[in-house]
């Protein structure tokens, strides 16, 4: 009988996507349903999973930057908003989040 995993390893999961779903997912959370703490458990959610990966394909160093690229740029798409609109700001972070963790991990598997 096989093992049913709920997860897929840690070395097979593409980050980009996972880091799209956390900040666009954790924004539209919070704006569709005004409860924060909930946007905040996706946001986290998805950097955790994305971060398992970051640790095994790229280790401590990569996984320190890419966690604090995500988390900064969730910080600065706040301030960033007021000047270019919610959507732009999260999209913007989002796609450097992204192409960062393409970039960093990603592309090497």
């Amino acid at each position: 009988m096989s093992e049913s995993r709920v997860f897929k390893s840690a070395e097979s999961v593409r980050t980009a996507p996972v880091v799209a779903l956390g900040l666009i997912g954790g924004y539209l959370t919070g704006r569709e349903t005004g409860n924060r703490p909930l946007a905040g458990v996706l946001l986290a959610a998805a950097g955790a999973y994305a971060g398992r990966t970051w640790a095994a394909q790229g280790g401590a160093a990569t996984t320190v930057a890419l966690s604090a690229l995500y988390l900064g740029g969730f910080g600065a798409s706040h301030p960033l908003a007021k000047r270019i609109g919610p959507w732009p700001a999260v999209l913007t972070v989002t796609a450097a989040s992204a192409l960062a963790s393409w970039a960093l991990v990603d592309r090497k598997q």
